[in-house]
């Protein structure tokens, strides 16, 4: 486990940022729906970002009201937990004019939810408070305390400053709230693949590297625009390796469970776990390489370590 990254966590205020505990459907909407008519009463911009069931739920409890919300379906656009802050939470927030508060429902963790996934979705709500730390943002978190296991819920406890206890409409802060601890447990090393393609690669190889990551991923089935994805995902893993990562790297590939997994290995050392996370100023050279791949991916696992950097990406067949 690395223990020298710099930890970006510190006071939040003016952002907010509770957990939501809901045993039912009547206790998820009176938690939730009171929550967004508070916002659009205050003027705020209001986003909802649920899975689907909850989308219907939160959208028909607020009749007309609801024209008046952003609403995106988590399934989706929060596939990988890796896009949720730059591409839900901060898309939503920047677009909004600067300084004034935004208030968005976020539910990145719910059952189905795979054991693959799930450390990204821990460190995702855990980095959230380093994402919005000094925003004028309030970003709300509800978990199912009967569907989801108790570790899952035990972490919420600790990647969310404030919590609502199931039955209740008060917010209390959480004695177990310890967001750096999160993250860094859940930097664990990725499981190894047997039988997978391996292409070790440097500078001068990085062509034959894409071009070899695109014929395997059409050999073991992807196709179409998932083919193109994994191609630009490829190319910009590749080149950060040999740009920031010690100049070379390993390639390797292989299926898992209707997916086509690409894995991209070197001896560089990504001490900023925001990285891929921050959208990007549009005048900055540079710096989009784990971002892009976030953004295109279905699922991304970064492990950090003394001996360097993996990062795995997931694209479904």
């Amino acid at each position: 486990m690395t223990t020298a990254l710099t930890e970006p966590f510190g006071p939040l205020a003016p952002f907010v940022h509770p957990a939501l505990f809901y045993r039912d459907e009547q206790e998820y909407l009176d938690g939730t729906v009171p929550f967004v008519r508070d916002g659009l009463a205050a003027g705020e911009p209001v986003a909802v970002a649920v899975p689907g069931k909850n989308l219907a739920l939160i959208r028909d409890a607020l009749g007309e009201a609801a024209d008046a919300v952003r609403f995106l379906d988590m399934r989706e656009a929060g596939r990988n937990p890796g896009r949720i802050i730059p591409g839900v939470l901060r898309a939503f927030a920047d677009a909004q004019p600067s300084g004034r508060r935004v208030r968005i429902i976020g539910e990145p963790v719910w059952a189905g939810r795979s054991a693959t996934e799930y450390p990204a979705c821990a460190q995702h709500e855990a980095l959230i408070n380093a994402a919005f730390r000094g925003r004028t943002a309030t970003i709300l978190c509800p978990y199912d305390v009967q569907e989801l296991p108790e570790h899952v819920l035990a972490d919420a406890h600790a990647t969310h400053p404030t919590v609502i206890p199931s039955g209740s409409r008060a917010e209390q802060d959480s004695e177990a709230y310890a967001p750096w601890a999160v993250v860094d447990r859940y930097n664990e090393p990725l499981p190894p693949v047997p039988d997978a393609l391996t292409f070790p690669f440097d500078s001068d190889s990085l062509s034959p590297a894409r071009h070899v990551a695109v014929g395997e991923a059409a050999r073991l089935g992807l196709t179409g625009v998932k083919l193109d994805d994994l191609a630009l995902a490829t190319a910009e893993l590749t080149t950060n390796s040999v740009v920031h990562g010690g100049g070379s790297g390993v390639l390797r590939m292989w299926t898992e469970d209707g997916y086509v997994v690409c894995e991209v290995r070197d001896g560089g050392r990504l001490a900023d776990v925001l990285a891929g996370r921050r959208p990007v100023p549009r005048d900055q050279r540079g710096g989009r390489g784990i971002l892009l791949v976030n953004l295109i991916a279905d699922l991304v696992r970064v492990h950090r370590g003394d001996g360097g950097t993996t990062v795995r990406c997931w694209f479904v067949r």
